[in-house]
């Protein structure tokens, strides 16, 4: 499969998407969206991959924000159905049934700050940026902005943030609950590496039902979370995955876990 605007590799069960449009500091377009799209279809379809991390090629930009080029003509209706489209990919990044990763390396403006924020946590580099400046060109973001980041900073920090356009160093994205952790340049990959391997040596079962029960549970009461909680600790004990977890426990050994749905 062969794409133009995005690069799509695999790291045994790690699957990896690199933005690639590095003189456009990989700025989203419809085809960018589209090829993203065909690259989520391929994860799902395989079913390998335990993991998925993004990344921007190149060392200056994740993604720093849509195509201004490709916007400034939009109608109304046009603007609109580019926010959908957006809004849509976003919302199939943050229900893969996989831990997705956001490994941000550089500049991640607008729609960037906004991709990152559907994946489940960020890594940044000590050199990444983040905003939503859309306000600086008289428009507003548009793939969720106001909605995950509100969800994630609070609704003070978000309108701040959305409202005056400024753009925050890595580390105050961590100190505000954004980023999860902070890495110097040269070792960002790595690390974020590190970490999918770490997850992705974990049951398959287990990790979609920690990852449905908090994303679902999030925006329900208390109690009905905890009885989302109880099915899916119900399900783990079923799997094979979790009876081998508890297996090699008791036999003091390391589980082996093989990643079956069934």
């Amino acid at each position: 499969m062969a794409f133009e605007n995005i690069i799509f590799e695999e790291d045994g069960n790690i699957a990896i998407i690199k933005f690639n449009r590095p003189k456009a500091l990989n700025a989203i377009n419809p085809d960018v969206l589209a090829e993203m799209g065909e690259a989520l279809d391929k994860i799902e379809a395989d079913g390998v991959a335990k993991v998925l991390v993004l990344t921007g090629n190149g060392d200056k930009a994740f993604i720093a924000g849509a195509d201004i080029g490709h916007m400034a003509g939009f109608s109304p209706l046009k603007g609109r159905e580019f926010s959908l489209e957006g809004q849509a990919l976003l919302f199939r990044l943050e229900s893969l049934p996989i831990p997705v990763i956001a490994c941000v390396n550089g500049f991640a403006l607008g729609g960037g700050t906004e991709l990152a924020m559907a994946c489940d946590f960020i890594y940044a580099s000590e050199k990444a940026k983040f905003g939503q400046p859309e306000i600086n060109l008289g428009i507003m973001p548009g793939f969720g902005g106001t909605q995950r980041l509100s969800r994630l900073v609070g609704k003070a920090m978000a309108k701040e943030l959305c409202m005056t356009g400024v753009i925050i160093s890595a580390q105050e994205a961590k100190e505000i609950g954004l980023a999860n952790k902070v890495f110097p340049a040269d070792a960002l990959w790595e690390e974020t590496m590190k970490t999918a391997g770490l997850i992705a040596s974990k049951g398959r079962v287990s990790m979609k039902a920690i990852k449905n029960c908090i994303d679902r549970g999030f925006d329900v009461d208390l109690r009905t979370g905890h009885f989302m909680e109880a099915d899916g600790f119900a399900l783990c004990m079923s799997s094979p995955d979790g009876k081998e977890g508890m297996t090699a426990f008791l036999e003091k050994r390391k589980p082996e876990f093989k990643g079956e749905l069934v």
